[in-house]
C-alpha cells in the first residue's frame, strides 16, 4: 500500500503554529493587565468605546494598504448586528471581572466558551450533541462549580460576570461561523470594530459623562485595542498552518501563564479548587478536540 505525500506547503507545521499561539497568549495577558490598569479611570463602556476606536483606526489601515475595501458591504445587517452585541455584551461583563476577580479565575470560566457552543449548537446551528460533546460540557461545568465554589465561597458580581462572559463569547463563535459562510473576514472585523465603538460611546453617555482617557491610560488603551485584533490574527494564522487538534492546546497555555502574571504583578494565589476546576474544564476541551480529530472530515488531518 502506498501513501500519499503531504506537499510541504500543504502539511501541517507545529512548530510554526505553536509560534503563532504564543503571539495569541502574550496579546491576551497583555490585554488583560491593561484592562485592569484603565478600570481605574474608565467605566467598562469606555474601554470599549475607546479601544473599538482603536480598532477603527487599524483595521482601516490594513484594508487601505491592501486594498480591500471592497470586501466591506451592507448585506447580513441583522446577522452582523446580533454577533457584535453578544460580543460586545461578553466583552464588557470580562473587562469587569478582570477588574473584580483574580485573572486565573476570569481565564478559566473563559475556557468554558467552547463548551457552551457545544450546548448552544444543536439550537443555533443545528448540530448534533454527540456523546463525547455531552460528557465534554458535563466535564467543564463541574469545572465551573470547582472554580465558583458556590456555597463554600460567596458568589460574587465579578464570578459571575466571568462565567456569562463565556457564554456571550460562544454566541460569538457561533454567529462568527454562520457570517464567515457569507462574508469575508474583512468585513467581519470592520463592521465589529464600528459597532462596538457605537455602542461603547453611546452606552458611555447615558450618565452624560463621558470620561476621557488620561495621558496615563492611553497606551493602556491603544495596547487593549490593538492586542485584541492581534490575538485573534495569530490563532487565525495559527489555524491555517496546523490542525485545531494542534493548535488549541497551545491556547490552554494562557491559564498558567495568567495565574504567574496575577501572582506576580497582584500577589493573587492560585487556590487548589481552581486548579482542579480549570483542569476539568481543560479536559472537557481536550475531549471535544479528540472528538472532532475523529470525525470523518474533521480538522484532525
Amino acid at each position: 500500500m502506498t501513501t500519499a505525500t503531504i506537499p510541504a506547503s500543504d502539511a501541517p507545521r507545529p512548530l510554526l503554529a505553536g509560534a503563532w499561539m504564543m503571539g495569541a497568549v502574550a496579546a491576551f495577558t497583555s490585554m488583560a493587565v491593561a484592562g485592569r490598569a484603565v478600570s481605574l479611570e474608565l467605566d467598562t463602556f469606555e474601554i470599549m468605546g475607546f479601544r473599538s476606536l482603536v480598532g477603527i483606526a487599524i483595521v482601516a489601515a490594513v484594508l487601505t494598504l491592501r486594498g480591500m475595501w471592497s470586501r466591506v458591504d451592507l448585506r447580513n445587517r441583522r446577522l452582523h448586528l446580533t454577533r457584535n452585541i453578544a460580543h460586545f455584551t461578553a466583552q464588557n461583563l470580562w473587562f469587569y471581572a478582570i477588574a473584580a476577580v483574580p485573572l486565573a479565575q476570569v481565564f478559566a470560566l473563559e475556557f468554558t466558551s467552547p463548551l457552551w457552543v457545544l450546548v448552544l449548537s444543536p439550537m443555533l446551528l443545528g448540530e448534533r450533541l454527540t456523546a463525547a460533546r455531552a460528557v465534554a460540557a458535563l466535564l467543564g461545568f463541574a469545572g465551573i462549580m470547582l472554580v465558583a465554589q458556590p456555597g463554600a465561597a460567596p458568589l460574587t458580581w465579578g464570578l459571575g460576570s466571568a462565567a456569562a462572559a463565556a457564554v456571550g463569547f460562544a454566541l460569538t463563535y457561533i454567529f462568527t461561523k454562520k457570517l464567515t459562510a457569507v462574508t469575508q473576514t474583512a468585513c467581519i472585523l470592520w463592521w465589529m470594530t464600528v459597532t462596538q465603538a457605537v455602542l461603547g460611546l453611546c452606552f458611555a453617555a447615558i450618565d452624560g459623562d463621558i470620561a476621557l482617557p488620561s495621558a496615563q491610560a492611553m497606551p493602556w488603551i491603544a495596547l487593549i485595542g490593538a492586542a485584541g485584533l492581534t490575538a485573534h490574527f495569530c490563532i487565525a494564522s495559527a489555524l491555517r498552518v496546523a490542525p485545531a487538534t494542534v493548535v488549541m492546546p497551545f491556547d490552554f497555555l494562557r491559564l498558567p501563564v495568567i495565574a504567574v502574571v496575577g501572582l506576580i504583578l497582584y500577589d493573587e494565589p492560585v487556590g487548589p479548587m481552581v486548579i482542579a476546576g480549570a483542569a476539568l474544564i481543560l479536559c472537557g476541551n481536550s475531549l471535544n478536540l479528540r472528538a472532532a480529530a475523529q470525525k470523518p472530515g474533521g480538522d484532525g488531518g
